[in-house]
Formats: structure tokens, sequence, C-alpha cells
């Protein structure tokens, strides 16, 4: 017996793009409706795992960094969780390693937004994991978190995050709202909602379209199928709420696959809209044709 195992990263083709969905662990949540629809009673949600043949006492969720090859940078979205943290988190080098790539090769670091599980690896022993690399985020979103307004507030633990990762950084980073490129053919999208300023971000190479949503939506169930259900961890529930709505109906009419961050790996699908909300496709190969 060799236990359980499951893939590190996932790569595709976007046009000329390539696009590579990477591990950096998961963690276990019990008690699933103190998570995901906090408004909602314990009975509704453990109705709904059940519906999809999920588990009702405990969730896992992923954390999925993605590195975006345009042929001219290497864009790596968001940092994962850092390495020393907590157990089976931690493992973005790693998995970038068996993927062919290394810190130093990585030209550009763009963070959705500031909660701990996307800039935990931006440092490592003090100094810039991506040493080559510049920063792209939100201005509202580095504006918000960077303020002393947080201290002695439920957000200082992410304040001082911030001050540690992302601030020592702040020269080399540049500032951009929705609709702003990163580079060519990577472009911002408004999510707001999640956090004052969390950013989608649409890829378009080749007439080829692609998302990726971040933490728009934090389950595949419980926030795809129940758009409204309130989620812990957004910090403005009903704009979170009509975000998911707005960027998921898009995807939906248009038909343009996602990665979402908190997806079940290699967290790449579809959504397609479903009585009043949306049902998560997996990408099988239709990404790999």
């Amino acid at each position: 017996m060799l236990g359980a195992a499951r893939p590190g990263f996932q790569r595709i083709t976007l046009g000329e793009f390539e696009v590579t969905a990477l591990l950096d662990g998961v963690t276990v949540f019990e008690q699933p409706q103190g998570v995901f629809g906090t408004d909602q009673g314990v009975a509704d949600v453990e109705a709904a795992l059940s519906a999809a043949q999920l588990p009702t006492a405990a969730v896992e969720t992923g954390f999925t960094p993605t590195v975006v090859n345009t042929g001219n940078e290497l864009v790596l979205f968001d940092t994962g969780n850092g390495a020393g943290g907590r157990p089976g988190r931690g493992q973005l080098i790693e998995q970038m390693a068996a993927a062919g790539y290394t810190p130093d090769m990585v030209d550009i670091v763009v963070i959705t937004h500031m909660h701990p599980d996307h800039i935990g690896g931006m440092m490592e022993d003090g100094a810039a994991a991506f040493p080559n690399a510049r920063y792209v985020t939100g201005q509202v979103e580095y504006d918000f978190f960077s303020s002393d307004n947080l201290v002695g507030t439920p957000a200082e633990r992410i304040y001082n995050l911030v001050q540690a990762n992302v601030v020592p950084l702040a020269e080399n980073m540049s500032f951009i709202a929705p609709g702003d490129q990163v580079v060519s053919g990577i472009e911002a999208v408004n999510a707001f909602g999640h956090t004052p300023g969390h950013m989608a971000y649409h890829l378009e190479s080749g007439g080829e379209r692609l998302l990726i949503t971040a933490d728009t939506a934090n389950h595949f169930v419980l926030s795809l199928q129940h758009p409204d259900w309130h989620v812990l961890f957004d910090a403005d529930k009903e704009a979170a709420a009509a975000t998911r709505r707005s960027l998921f109906g898009m995807a939906a009419a248009d038909g343009v696959p996602f990665i979402g961050y908190h997806m079940p790996f290699p967290s790449m699908g579809y959504v397609e809209a479903a009585g009043d909300g949306f049902r998560y496709v997996p990408a099988t190969y239709q990404l790999t044709l």
C-alpha cells in the first residue's frame, strides 16, 4: 500500500499561451455550514452536499496558483500559503519544479487579492521568493490592506502579513484597476466583494479565452449552485454574491472556461446556468486538444 496520491500540476495550451495550474496544497473544513451558507440552516447545506454525492461532515478545498507562459513572459498568479505554514500547504515551489519552472524564471507575480493563502509565498526566509519578478496587484486592494486603519480590527492579522510580505516589494510593484492589462492578452476584471479590491483576470490568445476567477467562488457546489449563499471569508457578502452572478453568468453565456483557486484540482472547468445558480462542469480534454 502506497497511500492516496493526487497530481500536482496540469498544463494546457490557450492559443499561443501555456497555462499551468499548480496545487499548493489542500485543507479540510469541518462543519461546512460554518464556512459556506453561513446564512442558511445546517440541514440545507448538508442537503446540497449530499445531493452532489459529497460528504456532509467536512469539505476539502485546495489552493491553485497558476503560471501563464505568454511566450514573452512567465506570469504567476498568486503565491500560495508559503513554506513552513500549516501541514498540507505551501507546496508551490515543489510543484513548480515538477512542472519545469524555478522561482528565478518568473517575470511577473500577479496578486489577485491579499488573503494569506495568496500572499503567503511572496517572501521566503526574509527575501523575495521570486527574485527576478516584478509585481502587479490592484490599487484598491493594496490601499486597503496596507492601511494602518486596520490595526486593532479583525483584519489586523492580514495587515501584518501584508506588511511583512507585500509592502517590502512595493517599489517593484505596479498598481492596476479593472480593465487594465498586465501584459498583452491578460486583463484585470472587477470581482470586488470577496475583498475590497479582489480581481479576476481574463486571458485571450489566438481567439481562445479563459478566466482566472481567484476566489470569486470558493466551492464548486456550495458557492456555484447557490451563488447568493454567504461565505465566511467574503468581506462584503452581498457584493461577493453579485460578483458571482455577474462573472459566472458571463462565463456560462459565452462558454468561457475558468480556473478557480479553490475548485477541485486541477481547478479547470466550465459553468452552466442551472436553476437559480450554476452547475460546475470539470474540464476533461476540451483544453488539451
